[in-house]
């Protein structure tokens, strides 16, 4: 090889390694496919499925389609529809999420929670039942046309049952459309974290000095889940609200990393 065309080579090489896009700076990301996850979440007794798809993606070729439908009253569990990685956070760590989301064409706006990703860990080894098993931090999720979130603070340690919650409105969503959400925390329990929020490039949510997890003896990882979780099904009483019992949610380019760029959706 000449020696101008060995420096050119040394130069694009360089260019790559310091990309901020370079796939090695995510942790991890999927461009809507079941491979690259540790597991999904359906509830055995339910009718609920996450499938890769063709036909309605983000930027393709597939995408994941999460479904549920509601059981009426003969049902009392839970209604998850998810996958999930392990390694969501651990407290201390601050990181970026992204994942695209879009509702069905037909989408029945309801005054009912749908979630379409959460963070959440096992608390069974503390033995408080009436306090928690598997608790969720921060979620995103649907509630008629707002896209909401949370953080969760608070105390686990000894005979501690410490926990409260922030909810904000992110933004008023479309049904039949595509979304790009991003959200970054410092994942801390000292009021020093922060929790921020994108949607398809835009920040919408900027909360700083804030506790975003709770304290913990075990100082435990939390999941990152990402499909349909239709809580208010079993949360609130009553119920289903509104007429549709067959639910859809469509979701694409899910990442990980250490900055807003690097998971934007689309964009890698």
């Amino acid at each position: 090889m000449a020696p101008q065309a060995t420096i050119k080579a040394l130069v694009v090489l360089a260019l790559g390694l310091l990309s901020p896009f370079a796939s090695a700076a995510r942790s991890f990301e999927n461009s809507g496919t079941l491979s690259g996850w540790h597991g999904k979440e359906i509830d055995s007794k339910t009718q609920g499925s996450v499938q890769e798809v063709t036909n309605v993606v983000l930027k393709g070729p597939t995408a994941l389609k999460s479904t549920q439908t509601y059981l009426g009253s003969s049902y009392s569990g839970r209604y998850h529809a998810e996958v999930f990685r392990r390694d969501g956070y651990a407290p201390g760590q601050t990181r970026y999420y992204g994942f695209a989301f879009r509702l069905s064409d037909s989408w029945e706006f309801t005054d009912q929670n749908y979630n379409l990703a959460q963070f959440i860990a096992d608390f069974s080894d503390l033995g408080k039942p009436s306090c928690d098993t598997w608790m969720p931090s921060t979620m995103v999720w649907v509630r008629g046309d707002k896209l909401r979130t949370r953080a969760r603070r608070g105390d686990l340690s000894g005979s501690k049952c410490d926990k409260k919650t922030m909810s904000w409105d992110v933004a008023t969503i479309e049904r039949g459309r595509w979304y790009r959400v991003v959200l970054g925390v410092s994942w801390r329990t000292d009021g020093k974290g922060f929790i921020k929020v994108w949607l398809d490039g835009e920040q919408r949510l900027d909360k700083q000095d804030i506790s975003t997890t709770v304290v913990d003896p075990g100082n435990r990882a939390f999941s990152f889940r990402v499909g349909l979780y239709a809580n208010g099904w079993h949360d609130d009483e009553g119920g289903m609200k509104g007429s549709q019992a067959f639910r859809q949610v469509w979701f694409d380019e899910i990442a990980i990393g250490t900055s807003e760029a690097e998971v934007q959706p689309g964009s890698w």
